[in-house]
């Protein structure tokens, strides 16, 4: 444990300083790192073992921790967080430090059926390209996406290198897009088999579904995308204001 982490005082809740304690092991340790047993940390801050039981439950609840069966509780990844402003994957990732990446599993021309149509804004029948990609942060997988654009705005891109690439950076190069808004929808699901498989974990895992309709500033649809993120990876972040005058 590190020995410069000053002991409890008698001036706040001896739960609330045992946290911050933890945070600042947490971010000393790094991810994967084994945090010291109950008992050790009991001893180590002269509290109970059920203050430190259930900090360290608070800890695993928000993501700082994990815990595996009789080896203890270990420090987790950070998690990426979504903010408010319209980005690319890419950019996101760059912002906190990692390199992104991805690896595309399927890449056609498709003819839009009824659904995919209406989601673009276009009439069945209509040429759309299919994007389906695992993207990945310093190579860990992180999230699956499945994209659908019009084909008339987008000649050719059903050929375009994209495994580590921006799609984003490669609308706004090649073809001119300038974005106007997405309008996203975000909902918790279960993995399944194959999802979990693509992203590197176990069927069941917690997951977050985003669906989003993305639109030029002139008000045409660009992209109707569906993306499932590791729930254990990522988080939202919003900026909540009250109602009323």
């Amino acid at each position: 444990m590190e020995a410069n982490l000053p002991p409890l005082l008698g001036t706040q809740p001896k739960g609330e300083q045992l946290r911050q304690r933890l945070e600042q092991l947490i971010a000393a340790l790094g991810a994967g790192a084994l945090l010291p047993s109950e008992r050790v940390l009991a001893e180590r801050f002269s509290v109970a073992r059920m203050t430190v039981r259930r900090e360290l439950d608070r800890l695993t609840a928000d993501g700082l921790t994990y815990r595996v069966e009789r080896q203890g509780t270990f420090v987790a990844s950070p998690r990426i967080v979504q903010g408010e402003t319209l980005s690319s994957f890419s950019k996101d990732i760059v912002a906190r430090g990692m390199t992104p990446g991805g690896r595309v599993l399927v890449q056609e021309l498709i003819t839009a059926d009824d659904t995919i149509a209406a989601a673009l804004e276009q009439p069945p029948g209509v040429p759309v390209i299919h994007i389906h990609r695992v993207r990945t942060a310093d190579g860990e997988p992180i999230a699956v996406e499945w994209v659908h654009l019009p084909g008339e705005d987008f000649p050719k891109l059903e050929r375009a290198a994209l495994d580590d690439r921006s799609l984003y950076g490669l609308l706004s190069e090649r073809f001119g897009v300038s974005f106007g808004e997405a309008r996203q929808y975000a909902s918790a699901v279960a993995l399944n088999a194959q999802e979990a498989q693509l992203l590197g974990t176990e069927p069941g895992e917690p997951a977050l579904l985003f669906r989003r309709t993305t639109r030029r500033a002139s008000g045409r649809v660009i992209e109707s995308a569906r993306s499932l993120y590791r729930g254990d990876r990522y988080e939202i972040a919003m900026h909540q204001r009250p109602t009323g005058g």
